[in-house]
């Protein structure tokens, strides 16, 4: 299969809006200082009604815009979140890496955990293998989907489902429920944690931008290649990378979904710069960012400065994976 991404709509504006984000990230000044020798500040932070108390929504989506890693800061009592039969109200924190990151109308930011197993605190895994993709949007909103692992009885078909009971847990808001029974569930939430804050790291440099085709917007494949030969990291940004995962009635969204990568490759001679990505988890695009049934996979892509990709996806209700190709635009950073 063949998938064209919205090669060159609002390109030349990306490009430019990376250098808008930055003014007006300046012009929020909300971001907390970096401490000295720490890499990390907060460009946003929410309370427990999700309201702002520090930073911006503007700093978020400028940092992220810039290729910035996203970290999310929550905090809750261990008797209201973990174990509502207990006595115990400690207060426990929890940082958790988002390490794929979604830009929506280039004004909207959504986080995933991508690599997560389901933990049980404080003694282990959770009772069936899967991974725990979590889904944190700028405002708070929270998502969960679950591709189960084991090769488990499948009951059901995709669709939607009955929300759960979660009256013993009155902070947890479930919205909807997707695929139970099926084996990929998901559901969208909030769980109304005592704080939200929003953690980046941004210090990445775009080096290279160029549209669907591989016609340059910005840098060179050239200068890529020569620091990631110095050891330096990647990361891509792929514009439209989710756009298939609209109905066939539908315009997709405009969005760009960032993922740092492992191995690179540069053909010398023919100035050709190539990647393997980290796992991604694809999401249809929309504000906010929400799981519904068939509206997600997960997988890994191999991007190229000609603007091809390849994409090795799974499907998450029969765990086969699928191959594909399409051109995007792509922006590439280093570290």
């Amino acid at each position: 299969m063949t998938f064209k991404g919205h090669g060159r709509r609002r390109l030349l504006g990306v490009s430019l809006g990376s250098l808008a984000g930055s003014a007006l990230a300046g012009l929020a000044g909300c971001a907390k200082p970096r401490e000295k020798g720490n890499p990390w500040t907060s460009a946003l932070h929410l309370d427990a009604s999700r309201q702002r108390v520090s930073g911006s929504e503007e700093a978020l989506a400028a940092a992220i815009r810039r290729g910035a890693d996203l970290r999310i800061l929550t905090e809750f009592k261990n008797n209201e979140h973990i174990d509502t039969s207990s006595d115990s109200a400690e207060l426990i924190e929890e940082v958790a890496e988002f390490a794929g990151t979604y830009l929506v109308e280039d004004r909207w930011v959504a986080g995933i955990m991508t690599l997560r197993q389901p933990i049980s605190l404080p003694d282990g895994f959770g009772s069936r293998p899967s991974m725990s993709f979590f889904l944190y949007n700028q405002d708070g909103r929270q998502a969960i989907a679950r591709p189960y692992l084991d090769g488990g009885e499948v009951t059901a078909e995709p669709g939607p489902s009955e929300p759960a009971d979660h009256s013993s847990m009155p902070k947890y808001h479930q919205m909807d429920s997707w695929d139970q029974g099926t084996n990929a569930p998901s559901s969208n939430f909030i769980y109304d944690f005592d704080l939200f804050k929003y953690l980046v790291r941004d210090d990445w440099e775009e080096v290279l931008s160029h549209d669907a085709e591989g016609k340059v917007v910005s840098g060179s494949a050239e200068e890529l290649g020569r620091q990631v030969a110095d050891g330096k990291e990647v990361k891509v940004a792929v514009r439209g990378l989710c756009a298939d995962l609209a109905g066939k009635d539908e315009e997709s969204v405009d969005h760009e979904v960032f993922v740092k990568t492992g191995s690179c490759y540069y053909y010398t001679e023919q100035r050709l710069f190539m990647v393997g990505t980290h796992p991604l988890v694809r999401v249809k695009p929309g504000v906010p960012l929400t799981y519904r049934s068939r509206g997600w996979d997960f997988g890994w892509l191999m991007p190229r400065t000609d603007g091809y990709v390849a994409r090795l996806l799974l499907n998450p209700y029969t765990l086969k994976f699928e191959r594909s190709q399409g051109h995007y635009p792509i922006r590439w950073f280093v570290r």
